[in-house]
């Protein structure tokens, strides 16, 4: 068949591409697939059938997965492009020669760091069966306390690149017992959560109204009967009615005692045109790991841990929004060593103090220095007024109800017409 000039050079081209493809065998293989009749081939899923979330990796998947579903999907897209086109082969046996050849290396590495983690333990079980001077064991326990920081660096660095820790965290199966997991999940919060919570505080003047400066370490999640409230939404006064749960997610090893705040400095004070603050909850010895994380404010035990029960939030009429900030200490130890228990605060001993039992003119910044608390996290929600306010201060015995603010009006200064003779 003769060719035109034109089609002549594509026919070359063609004419080549199949020879050397005769001569690889894994560009035919492919090539093989590739000619496979439709019927043979496994049809494309349609929009009626039910997606995997381990397996889809598109955007349009991930919108039906969710639209239709009502799941989100599990780990990363890479991961899950991965896992569909090897479905039967494990992740750790990916058949991918440069992937096996990391693993290698990073096994060798991982060695070690395992050697070296087992050197950092001999290390200081020889310092702690050392002998020292009374006035030498502040400098002892210094040393320890930094050896057993570097033995957890040197934890973190052994599984720091290993693809199975990462899938597994990706996935929300990491065990926070470990300390990579919990260093991954400080990581993940600090990228982007932590930055928002610190914008909305700021903004808000959160810092410095109620405190002077905080440095959050723990993150916080709010919630009233389930239903999770970002950080600065409007709240309203039925809603908050209920004491809310706090999911209070720490990233250092151990059990911690924590005092939980919850405090209002929106309060209209009209003998001194000014602000007040005002105490909605106040609870203390709340034990925390970073394994148990859930704290419900109606649960906590009336006697050993709660001063000030819930008050609900409310915002009396014709007052803008008010700010509900809450704020989470954590507590001093018993002494300055590794393993010191934390100091629990009496209870009873507090709510015998007039000063902390009132909820009007509540200073948090006292009872924080009072009690050498340290401001670990931070939360806010806001509150205005709204139809179910009214019932919600009376269900509570707030007085108050029948008031209603007004802007005072401030009337011109009367005019005063001037001598024309001055513009003559």
């Amino acid at each position: 068949m003769t060719l035109d000039r034109t089609a002549r050079p594509l026919a070359r081209c063609w004419r080549c591409a199949h020879q050397a493809r005769s001569f690889s065998i894994s560009a035919s293989s492919r090539l093989e697939a590739q000619q496979t009749p439709a019927s043979e081939s496994t049809p494309p899923p349609t929009s009626s059938s039910a997606r995997d979330p381990n397996t889809v990796s598109t955007r349009s998947g991930e919108r039906q997965l969710l639209r239709e579903q009502g799941l989100q999907p599990i780990g990363s897209r890479r991961r899950r492009a991965a896992i569909a086109t090897t479905s039967s082969i494990p992740f750790s046996q990916l058949p991918y020669q440069c992937f096996q050849e990391a693993r290698s290396f990073l096994q060798e590495d991982r060695k070690e760091k395992l050697q070296q983690i087992q050197q950092q333990r001999d290390r200081i079980e020889r310092l702690k069966a050392k002998q020292c001077a009374p006035q030498d064991e502040a400098h002892k326990e210094l040393r320890l306390t930094s050896m057993r920081r570097r033995l957890d660096e040197l934890k973190i660095l052994a599984d720091i690149n290993d693809p199975m820790v990462k899938r597994r965290f990706e996935d929300g199966a990491g065990d926070m017992t470990k300390p990579i997991y919990r260093y991954l999940a400080d990581k993940q919060w600090r990228a982007y959560k932590r930055t928002l919570l610190m914008q909305r505080i700021t903004q808000m003047n959160v810092v410095p109204d109620v405190l002077p400066a905080i440095d959050p370490t723990v993150s916080t999640t709010l919630s009233f009967s389930g239903k999770r409230v970002q950080h600065g939404d409007f709240v309203s006064s039925l809603t908050s009615e209920k004491p809310p749960a706090l999911d209070i997610q720490a990233y250092e090893k151990g059990e911690k005692l924590y005092t939980i705040a919850v405090v209002n400095p929106d309060v209209p004070a009209v003998q001194k045109d000014g602000y007040d603050y005002r105490c909605h909850f106040l609870a203390s010895n709340i034990r925390l790991s970073p394994t148990s994380t859930l704290v419900r404010l109606g649960s906590l035990d009336p006697e050993q841990q709660v001063i000030l029960s819930w008050l609900p939030a409310f915002a009396q009429k014709g007052l803008p929004y008010q700010r509900m900030s809450i704020f989470v200490f954590e507590q001093p130890k018993v002494e300055a060593t590794e393993n010191s228990e934390y100091r629990s605060l009496d209870v009873a001993e507090i709510k015998g103090m007039k000063k902390y039992t009132q909820r009007q003119g509540f200073k948090l910044r006292s009872f924080a220095d009072r009690f050498s608390l340290k401001p670990v996290g931070v939360d806010l929600f806001r509150t205005q007024w709204d139809e179910y306010t009214a019932g919600v201060m009376q269900r509570a015995g707030v007085p108050g109800v029948d008031v209603e603010f007004k802007r005072k009006r401030i009337e011109p200064l009367p005019y005063q017409r001037k001598s024309s003779e001055r513009y003559r």
